[in-house]
Formats: C-alpha cells, sequence, structure tokens
C-alpha cells in the first residue's frame, strides 16, 4: 500500500482489477463473450448448443463471481480500514489532550495587556477569583490594591501578604526607577522615593481598615521584593509585569493569568509560601481585634516614624480617596 493518500485505492470496482479475482473474472466475461457470438454465427445443431450453454454458463458464473467479490471486498475494506480509522482518531485524541494539557500547565489562561486606565474586564474577573477564594495571597509594594479589593469583595478570606520595607531603600529603589522609566513621574528621585514610602504607609492603613473583612491578615515585611505583583487565590494566580518594559510605557503593566493547574501556578505559590514564611522578614498580623494603638505601635515598627492620630486620620483619607477612585476608574461596586 502506498504511503500516499493517493495510494489507497478506495473505489471497490477499481479495486477489483488489480486482484486475481478480476483477470479471472475477465477471463470468464472474454469467453462468455467469444462463445455467444461464434453460437450465434453457427447453424443449429449439438455444437451450437453447446458453445451457447458454454456462453451462457460462463456469463451466470462471471456475474455471481463479480457480485460475490464486491461484497467479500467491500467487506474486507471495512475490516481493514475501520481499526486503522479508529487508532488513527485515538492517536489525535491522545495528542490533543497532550497539547490541552500543556496549555493548562505552561501558557496563561488570560493575557492583558498594559493600559493607560484601569481595564474594567480586568478587575471584573479578578474580583470574581477573589470572591471565591478562602486564601488571598498578595505580593507587591505597598499593597493598597489588596485592601481596596479586600473591601470591594462580598466574601470573607484571609489575606496574605509580602510587602516592601519602607525602611531600606533597596525595597524602594527598584519601584522608583520604574516610575521614573516608563511612566514619565513628576519630580526628582528623592521626591518620588518619599511618595512611595508614603504609598506604603497608606497601604498599611488600608489593611488595617480592611481587617474586619478577613479572618487574619498575614504581614511580611522584606527588604528585596520581586518587582513583580502577584495575587493568588485558590484556583488561580495573577501576575503583572512590572519588570516587562517592552513596548509602550502604560501605569498597568502586562497581566497574565494562570490556573491552578499550571506550572506557573504551583511554583509561584510555593516561593510565595517561602517568603512569607522565611526568618528573614518581619512578620505581623492584623485582626479584627486589633486595636488601632496596638496598629499605631506596629505601624512605627514597620516605618521607624511614630503616627499621630491626626497622621491616621490622613493616611486613612488618602486610602479611601484611592480606593474610590480605584473602583470608579476599573467600574467596580464602591
Amino acid at each position: 500500500m502506498s504511503a500516499e493518500a493517493g495510494g489507497i485505492r478506495s473505489n471497490l470496482i477499481q479495486e477489483l482489477f488489480w486482484t486475481r479475482t478480476g483477470l479471472l473474472l475477465l477471463i470468464l466475461v472474454v469467453t462468455s463473450g467469444t462463445s455467444l457470438a461464434i453460437s450465434g454465427q453457427m447453424d443449429s445443431g449439438t455444437a451450437r448448443n453447446i458453445l451457447t450453454a458454454l456462453g451462457t454458463g460462463t456469463l451466470i458464473s462471471a456475474v455471481v463471481s463479480f457480485t460475490q467479490t464486491l461484497v467479500t471486498s467491500k467487506a474486507a475494506q471495512k475490516a481493514l480500514l475501520a481499526p486503522v480509522v479508529e487508532e488513527s482518531r485515538k492517536a489525535l485524541k491522545e495528542l490533543s489532550e497532550q497539547y490541552r494539557a500543556l496549555d493548562r500547565e505552561f501558557f496563561p489562561s488570560h493575557v492583558f495587556e498594559p493600559t493607560a486606565e484601569p481595564s474594567p474586564v480586568f478587575n471584573q474577573l479578578m474580583m470574581q477569583d477573589l470572591e471565591r477564594t478562602r486564601l488571598y495571597c498578595f505580593r507587591g509594594f505597598a499593597g493598597r490594591y489588596a485592601a481596596g479589593r479586600v473591601l470591594l469583595s462580598q466574601s470573607e478570606c484571609e489575606l496574605k501578604a509580602v510587602l516592601a520595607d519602607p525602611r531600606d531603600d533597596s525595597a524602594i529603589s527598584g519601584r522608583a526607577r520604574y516610575l521614573l522609566r516608563n511612566e514619565g513621574a513628576d519630580g526628582d528621585y528623592d521626591e518620588i522615593t518619599a511618595q512611595l514610602k508614603e504609598q506604603i504607609g497608606i497601604g498599611l492603613v488600608g489593611l488595617f481598615v480592611a481587617r474586619s473583612r478577613c479572618s487574619r491578615i498575614d504581614v511580611t515585611i522584606v527588604s528585596d521584593p520581586p518587582l513583580d505583583r502577584l495575587e493568588l487565590f485558590d484556583d488561580c494566580a495573577w501576575i503583572t509585569l512590572y519588570s516587562n518594559t517592552a513596548g509602550v510605557p502604560r501605569p498597568y503593566p502586562r497581566t497574565l493569568r494562570f490556573t491552578e493547574s499550571s506550572f506557573l501556578y504551583a511554583m509561584e505559590r510555593a516561593e510565595f509560601l517561602r517568603i512569607s514564611n522565611s526568618k528573614a522578614g518581619y512578620h505581623f498580623a492584623i485582626t479584627p481585634g486589633t486595636s488601632r494603638n496596638d496598629f499605631l505601635a506596629l505601624f512605627e515598627k514597620i516605618t521607624g516614624e511614630p503616627l499621630t492620630d491626626d497622621g491616621y486620620r490622613e493616611l486613612e483619607d488618602k486610602f479611601h480617596a484611592f480606593r474610590r477612585e480605584f473602583s470608579a476608574s476599573a467600574q467596580l461596586r464602591s
């Protein structure tokens, strides 16, 4: 059988002429036609009757043999091709399943390109993931978005956050360089770092405000936070690529969503748990029972600066202003 598609003789009548049976049928037809032709030219007699009988008999034999061969060839073709077709379908199905498994393991389920404003589709999908999760893991810079999302959520969850250390210049410098390089931030480097430290203070106050919506908030302060932001839920992971500076700069960078079955989800979850459980960072917890005085003491330990009641109210007002602006631009319920 030819390896090419055209080598398979699927026409049954054509198949007959490629077999010995086909040759036998040809001999019978030729013999029958010759006998009948000769007998038609002979006078009546024994010889004519013998040739007529021979021609008729061979013609009948040819018709019967042709019909039998046709039926047999069709059945044989089905018997031979059916297993091949079934095996091919099975192999293609297995191959498709392997490719789908690779897609789930290594490729994101959603890709959101950089935008100048918060994407409503992006944020609504993330809020749906947040509504379903029991554990919300956030690794970022200041934690303002994590606190804002928790306050917008309808369900209660446990929150684990990894944030930058405001007292360590190396923890601030990466985000400051990103703002200067990609967003054209106003002001010089010192002004931007001061603004970033204030953002961390606003984020800490936001987490304290959001404590009533969480069973527990565990915070880890690290001096070398990754530039990319991670938001990890029970069934998916969101990675915002601040490290990806290709293309036109946008305040909201490219973001990828990976499902729970993906390799990236398992890797990022393991790395997050390693950082949040490491002895290198400063760990503390905020619970619904944490008082403001307790928080003010924590704030001073984290930032190295005391926070008065007036200072707290100022940061709280700035957090709520950020939350309202974010929820309006992202078209989320405020």
